[in-house]
């Protein structure tokens, strides 16, 4: 085999020139890539994608059903609570960054019952506070949602 010394340098520049990429046409890169990988057979890639469909429920006896917690639910409509976390809403425009610790106020709605069913309220009930606002004559009425942990019942 020659070494570099012996090779004359048309050939080493023929070599050169045939292990560069060439230029491409255009100016956003190479239209094809330079290295393919081997095609795999389609057999290889196929997924098996099975779905279920829940046709019943499974209502265990820990948890009350619909029509217990709509009970219990109206029991409470109505009451009087006091907030006892620090909570600060934001909504109210005559009364910008309300603190609500301390203030009382009525529940109105239970938000976790909709037309018979359960929905993923995070917040479920729904309470209506008056706060007197300086310069109007009547209290201004808003509603703010809480947790049930974030508020008292008042006798």
């Amino acid at each position: 085999m020659p070494t570099a010394a012996t090779v004359p340098t048309t050939a080493l520049l023929w070599r050169h020139t045939a292990a560069a990429p060439r230029p491409s046409p255009s100016p956003f890169g190479p239209a094809r890539p330079a290295i393919r990988a081997p095609r795999q057979p389609a057999a290889l890639f196929r997924r098996r994608i099975s779905c279920q469909v829940a046709i019943s429920t499974d209502a265990s006896s820990s948890s009350p059903s619909v029509a217990e917690e709509e009970a219990e639910a109206l029991s409470k409509i109505g009451r009087r609570i006091r907030v006892k976390v620090p909570l600060k809403v934001y909504h109210v425009l005559k009364a910008p960054e309300l603190d609500l610790n301390g203030m009382e106020g009525e529940i109105k709605q239970y938000v976790a019952l909709w037309k018979g069913k359960r929905i993923s309220a995070n917040l479920p009930f729904k309470i209506e506070f008056h706060v007197p606002v300086e310069g109007q004559p009547k209290p201004v009425k808003f509603f703010a949602h809480l947790k049930e942990d974030e508020f008292e019942y008042l006798p």
